[in-house]
């Protein structure tokens, strides 16, 4: 039989949908109008304020669910970058996505955007809303690319031991890193939980009222632009954090109660960043992070100690693997009263 398209009105959404340690991208290719703005925060705004509905119709039910992750590929402003992206959630857009860059990398050498791929390594500048994220892609030369390594954006420590009122919880002594964009983090021991055994219920519950606590509680900010100064989210550790060859977990429950199936390249870069700041690891010590969820593995080091404005920082690299699950055409009916998208809280 041909599968072709079948009746509708509108643009067509095109998609490759990928996965990095379980976590879902959906790439989004082509049926967007023209995104407007001068640089990719003010691209970032315009969407949010004038398209969001298409963030609806990819992220949500029926065509997608509750935990889907989409990227938006976007003109960059800046002249070294191979391209731009958005990204998109649930509750809308983030400014950093390590899980996404390294299913990036490995698209932009597949589908060439990156031109004259070379081994061992192609690079591949990827320019998202925190700044340009510089990854590398295995590459063989009978063309088959494999895993991703990127250098973050500076990576800082906001604050270490701030005290909030957590609803049902009391008093929690949590820390906040930046790794392109901000996590608080909490040893989930605190609420008597495993993060890689309990219930994922309980750890959404703990990890979002920590994360609706720190918003109400805590004034951000990042010495670049306001844009980057929000919560995204918080992030229950194995409390593992001093130095060891075993694999250290955590769970990150972001946006409106998402949970990364990933060990979160951005928490990872952010945990990295604490971890360094308070003296457990050294330049080039690198960790295994396992995701509580899934049990997938990302590593991580700090290699090159910066600045971010007034705040100590490192480039920390992330690596990882992606791989694609398949590719999409979506449309939309004018009869279909649910073609906008909806969530099943």
């Amino acid at each position: 039989m041909d599968v072709r398209l079948p009746p509708h009105e509108g643009a067509k959404l095109s998609v490759v949908d990928m996965h990095t340690g379980g976590e879902p991208l959906r790439i989004i290719v082509s049926g967007y109008p023209e995104v407007k703005g001068q640089t990719l925060l003010s691209k970032r705004r315009y969407v949010r304020e004038h398209l969001d509905h298409l963030r609806r119709v990819l992220m949500l039910e029926p065509r997608g669910h509750y935990d889907m992750y989409g990227a938006l590929l976007v003109a960059s402003e800046l002249p070294d970058a191979h391209l731009g992206v958005l990204f998109m959630h649930n509750e809308g857009y983030s400014t950093m996505c390590g899980h996404a860059v390294v299913a990036l990398g490995r698209f932009a050498v597949d589908y060439g955007l990156a031109k004259e791929p070379r081994s061992p390594e192609t690079p591949v500048n990827i320019h998202c809303p925190c700044g340009l994220v510089r990854a590398f892609v295995e590459y063989a030369d009978e063309g088959k690319t494999g895993a991703v390594r990127f250098l973050s954006v500076p990576a800082f420590v906001f604050a270490t031991d701030v005290t909030v009122a957590v609803e049902g919880f009391g008093d929690v002594t949590v820390d906040i890193s930046y790794g392109g964009a901000f996590y608080a983090f909490v040893d989930a021991r605190r609420f008597d939980l495993d993060v890689r055994e309990s219930r994922t219920r309980d750890l959404v519950d703990a990890a979002t009222a920590v994360t609706k606590a720190v918003k109400s509680q805590v004034k951000l900010r990042h010495p670049v632009s306001d844009d980057l100064a929000f919560l995204y989210g918080t992030i229950l550790t194995d409390g593992k954090d001093d130095f060891s060859s075993d694999a250290t977990a955590n769970v990150c429950v972001f946006a409106e109660a998402q949970v990364d199936r990933s060990p979160t390249g951005s928490g990872v870069t952010a945990r990295v960043a604490l971890q360094y700041h308070k003296g457990q690891i050294r330049l080039n010590q690198s960790r295994a992070f396992q995701s509580g969820a899934t049990g997938s593995q990302f590593t991580g080091k700090a290699v090159e100690e910066t600045t971010c404005g007034d705040f100590k920082a490192v480039v920390v690299e992330v690596a990882g693997r992606a791989f694609y699950t398949g590719t999409s055409c979506f449309v939309q009916e004018a009869a279909d009263q649910l073609k906008g998208g909806f969530l099943l809280k």
